[in-house]
């Protein structure tokens, strides 16, 4: 259903099919009556067609959140509902949501599908240890992870009908913690003809998932050669890669790294936290540039990471953070995760509000500060400048003692050190 504005402030409203003829037809029925901008509700994906088709006739769509267009209860048709936003729209009383560079969205779905065939893999991981257990076989308590390369070398054995733990243990990595002979007790079993069939299919299973995932990384490096960055500055060297920070989930971190450093202009990586999977996060949801957050107040707000303050005669009521799905503010919350022991500013900065206002809240507050970080990075194109946490705790120490200072200077006092009190004393 679409509505546009008649003659003589009336509303014409016509019904329209979802075939991609159909959605020509609106959008010819829409420049007929001198249309701009066409807002629309976000339900799902259904949205997505005809959106699109607007913006390639030159239409500018607003999506609009379900929940700032709900009406009065038994209210409830197509026709009510479109004539409403109309209305709400002729008024400015629609704020649209925020959608990225069209090259984005490409990456942005990439990386969405990417994820959900890791959430696919990841059953058949613990399918194969379900079988590998009820044949008793511990493999799970010799090695740390059964995908890697030893735990795969024993389980394609196992498939391949090797049934011998002395044979199978030998296939063990050197870097491994536990001796041959204890893997090799691990991997005395019943042998179960059942059990081995069900670790036969969740093992294709897991490599059918695996050259899904290899196929969707070599579209995205093919997406990310294609991309081109929107600032011309020169591009300063890299500086060295994070210890401790591969990730078997993603793809060799320096080429990617590259690429977000010459599509942002900044490296995102050096901030603490920061993963090369959770900057690719970030960018492909946010996009480059920011432009469209005046401030980094609003930039929190978006991510859900900022207090909502419900106000009542100049009192607040109530304070917290609004629950929502951002995939920006969830991977601001992982990095924060990560820093809780970390030895630069912002673990310092967490375990000061943690013993303030508890660790749930105290990990908010350390995303919202990374997030602020970031949005300066990417805002103005500057390189972040690493702090250590004894450096945050003097400056700390210094705030702390100017706004002591000024305290007693409002009652009439002054602050004397303590070493200088005990000179007068004695």
């Amino acid at each position: 259903m679409a509505c546009a504005p008649g003659p003589n402030d009336t509303q014409d409203v016509r019904a329209f099919g979802t075939y991609t003829a159909d959605l020509h037809a609106l959008v010819a029925w829409l420049l007929e009556r001198h249309v701009q901008t066409v807002a629309m509700e976000s339900t799902g994906v259904y949205w997505i067609p005809v959106f699109e088709t607007l913006e390639a006739h030159g239409l500018r769509g607003c999506l609009i959140r379900a929940t700032a267009i709900h009406r009065i209860p038994g209210r409830k048709s197509d026709v009510l509902d479109c004539q409403w936003i109309q209305t709400l729209h002729t008024y400015g009383l629609l704020a649209d949501s925020f959608r990225p560079d069209a090259d984005l969205i490409a990456l942005r779905t990439l990386l969405r599908h990417r994820a959900q065939l890791i959430e696919h893999r990841s059953p058949h991981i613990l399918h194969m240890q379900k079988a590998l257990t009820q044949m008793n076989i511990q493999l799970a308590q010799a090695l740390s992870d059964v995908t890697g390369q030893t735990g795969q070398a024993i389980i394609r054995a196992i498939v391949a009908g090797e049934r011998d733990p002395h044979r199978l243990a030998a296939l063990r990595n050197y870097r491994c913690q536990k001796d041959a002979h204890e893997i090799a007790l691990a991997l005395t079993g019943t042998w179960r003809a059942e059990h081995v069939f069900v670790l036969t299919q969740s093992l294709e299973c897991f490599d059918f998932y695996t050259r899904q995932l290899n196929a969707c990384d070599a579209e995205i490096e093919r997406l990310y050669t294609s991309l081109r960055p929107a600032w011309g500055m020169p591009e300063p060297p890299l500086p060295p890669q994070k210890p401790h920070s591969h990730n078997k989930n993603t793809r060799p971190d320096t080429p990617l790294r590259n690429q977000l450093r010459r599509l942002t202009g900044v490296d995102l990586v050096a901030v603490p936290g920061l993963s090369v999977s959770l900057a690719q996060t970030i960018v492909a949801e946010v996009g480059t540039t920011l432009d469209q957050f005046p401030d980094a107040k609003h930039f929190c707000s978006w991510l859900g990471l900022a207090p909502h303050n419900d106000i009542s005669g100049g009192k607040v009521l109530k304070s917290r953070t609004l629950k929502n799905h951002n995939r920006a503010g969830q991977a601001f919350r992982q990095a924060a995760a990560a820093l809780m022991r970390a030895k630069c500013h912002f673990g310092a900065y967490y375990r000061r509000k943690k013993s303030q206002i508890g660790p749930a809240q105290a990990a908010v507050a350390t995303a919202h500060k990374i997030a602020r970080t970031v949005y300066h990075m990417l805002k103005f194109k500057v390189e972040y400048r690493a702090m250590s946490a004894d450096e945050y705790d003097q400056q700390f120490e210094a705030r702390e003692l100017k706004r002591l200072q000024h305290k007693a200077a409002h009652f009439g006092l002054s602050l004397v050190p303590l070493t200088a009190a005990k000179v007068a004393v004695s």
